[in-house]
């Protein structure tokens, strides 16, 4: 995946096409490889955002799920972004729930994707495991349906951070701060259309999160995709990039008149 990265002040973020922006907001071991097929395919609909997420960069004190919220808050308004689509996968859903709830004003719509906030199963009780490669393979090839997705590359950033000691602190500050900031009370307040699309196979946030969802969000639609897991825009890139069209392409249609 050759994009640029750009860097205005703090932020380092990726910015292709033009139209309404979609911004997206990746999970706790996730990286801007994640969107590849997503960015290709709506940069000719879109102005598609990835901004680097500093989850490992941020102080030990402000590393949670509220920390991150401000940054990205604070990025959408150093950019004026205007009617922005907001997409998380797992953690970045949680991070994407909390800016519709606190600052709902420049956001257009809520895409979920094996989102936390609700229920999620970490790595166990025996994370991180440091120095044991198999073990993080094991861990890393659960994300998904079909194994084979973890591939080396992947897997050798998932040992990596866990092998480095404050890398792996604050990993584990920041599933605790996910677990903590449970957001079933407040989500029935979000306003903006959601789409929830979920891997049948979920093991992480299994199906029952996503009815969850759909049952606390009131404007929202639910599409569960067969074979696939934690990570469906990465496992079954055509289907989800096929549901997320039609659904962005519906809320640009003019309301019928009766």
């Amino acid at each position: 995946m050759n994009y640029t990265i750009k860097q205005v002040d703090k932020f380092k973020y990726i910015e292709e096409g033009e139209g309404e922006p979609l911004i997206l907001l990746h999970g706790l071991f996730g990286a801007l490889s994640n969107f590849g097929d997503l960015i290709s395919y709506f940069k000719n609909h879109n102005k598609v955002v990835v901004p680097l997420l500093p989850l490992l960069d941020m102080d030990l004190l402000h590393t949670s799920v509220g920390g991150l919220q401000k940054f990205v808050h604070k990025f959408i308004e150093y950019q004026d972004y205007q009617n922005v689509h907001l997409l998380g996968n797992s953690l970045g859903g949680h991070v994407a729930i909390l800016n519709v709830l606190k600052q709902p004003e420049r956001i257009k719509s809520l895409i979920l994707t094996g989102s936390s906030g609700l229920f999620e199963n970490g790595m166990g009780d025996t994370y991180p495991k440091r120095g044991d490669y198999d073990y993080i393979k094991k861990k890393t090839e659960l994300t998904f349906y079909d194994p084979k997705i973890a591939s080396k590359e992947l897997v050798d950033e998932v040992y990596e951070i866990v092998n480095n000691r404050l890398k792996a602190i604050k990993i584990i500050a920041l599933a605790k701060s996910a677990i903590r900031n449970n957001l079933g009370e407040d989500i029935n307040q979000i306003k903006q259309p959601t789409l929830l699309i979920w891997g049948n196979n979920d093991t992480i946030t299994p199906p029952f999160v996503g009815r969850e969802f759909h049952r606390l969000i009131p404007n929202s639609e639910l599409h569960f995709i067969d074979k696939c897991g934690h990570a469906p825009m990465m496992e079954v890139p055509d289907e989800f990039n096929r549901i997320l069209h039609k659904f962005l392409t519906k809320l640009n249609e003019p309301a019928a008149v009766a």
